[in-house]
């Protein structure tokens, strides 16, 4: 694999950032890695592994370049990922030039929406730093970091605007442990990441409160289709499941629907995994948890809290039915009693 014109560089060093720069490193890319702290980064250059995530992998210290400064890893590098919480990735950015984000791609790896501005990480790079459509992409799931950690076989989706060129990125992520697929549905992947993690955090109420699988089911089908009905009417396109609307050209593969890994296949993961973090969140909110003290026990970011109030927050103008999506945003923002939101759902399933 050619790696002359592809200087990789990584912010974010969390669970999903370990994974990404395992899955560069194995395939021989030397990354210029921004992480979170002076403590984190001596620890990878004695040890070879992140202390704090993901500790089974061990890096070959001569492929990494460590900084704690996000504007060395964007002067060094043509690709830079970016796999910061969306709750920090904002002001994580704000710290490096404008300037420095001429002529460089921006690979979004965030399964969240901004909260200060609401705003999709393309729309919010296009208007603050003038970044241009075709020079972001953006990598979903299905797939948990700690099964990339044991190179267990997990699916990317890649997004950009030119199919071309994002297969050409995808194709130095593929390896055997790991598969990738790609489409041109920028927006659509980023709105479908935000969307499944509320509905995983829902689906971890509901298993706190003590519902079973039959009712985890069909919440996760009732979701799946409100998720479909909010895409549509932020204008995505292809949802109808089994119908695709032409040939991949590239692979000669059936064109990507709702159905397909990045979408349908993204929510019930996250739903039905115990690697969910936002499952895990949502568990202890349906045991009894204040949010304070969940997000204490957790000690890690989950998503779906800050995502749905994001989401709601947009659907004010959208004007989608999101009964599910609302009721969640007000169990978590407003203290509407887990139990009692969840009979509203109820009344509404079908």
């Amino acid at each position: 694999m050619s790696t002359t014109q592809y200087s990789f560089g990584l912010v974010g060093s969390g669970s999903w950032g370990t994974a990404l720069a395992k899955i560069l490193t194995d395939n021989g890319h030397r990354i210029h890695w921004c992480v979170r702290s002076e403590a984190t980064l001596r620890h990878l250059q004695e040890r070879h592994h992140n202390p704090q995530y993901l500790g089974t992998v061990e890096f070959d210290a001569t492929k990494l370049a460590l900084t704690t400064d996000p504007s060395e890893v964007f002067a060094a590098s043509t690709h830079i990922v970016i796999a910061v919480p969306s709750a920090y990735v904002l002001s994580t950015l704000s710290t490096v030039d404008p300037l420095l984000f001429r002529n460089r791609k921006v690979i979004s790896a965030v399964k969240g929406i901004p909260p200060e501005d609401n705003l999709l990480l393309n729309d919010h790079l296009r208007q603050s730093v003038g970044l241009p459509s075709e020079d972001y992409f953006t990598i979903m799931g299905p797939c948990h970091a700690e099964e990339v950690a044991a190179e267990k076989l997990s699916y990317l989706t890649f997004s950009g605007a030119r199919e071309k060129e994002t297969e050409a990125l995808a194709a130095h992520f593929r390896s055997r442990y790991l598969n990738t697929v790609v489409n041109t549905d920028v927006y659509g992947v980023q709105y479908a990441a935000v969307l499944k993690n509320i509905y995983a955090l829902g689906a971890g109420i509901a298993h706190g409160l003590e519902y079973g699988d039959n009712f985890l089911s069909v919440f996760i089908a009732n979701a799946a289709d409100e998720m479909a009905g909010f895409l549509k009417h932020a204008g995505i396109l292809h949802m109808e499941v089994g119908v695709h609307a032409r040939i991949d050209s590239l692979h000669q593969r059936r064109s990507p629907n709702y159905a397909a890994s990045v979408y349908l296949g993204d929510l019930l993961v996250t739903c039905y995994s115990l690697f969910s973090r936002n499952r895990t969140f949502g568990t202890m909110i349906g045991k009894g948890y204040s949010v304070t003290a969940a997000k204490m026990e957790l000690n890690m970011v989950a998503e779906g809290y800050n995502a749905s109030r994001c989401i709601h927050q947009i659907n004010e103008r959208l004007g989608a039915e999101m009964h599910i999506a609302d009721t969640i945003f007000r169990i978590l923002w407003e203290k509407l009693p887990a139990r009692e939101g969840f009979r509203r759902i109820e009344e509404h399933l079908i």
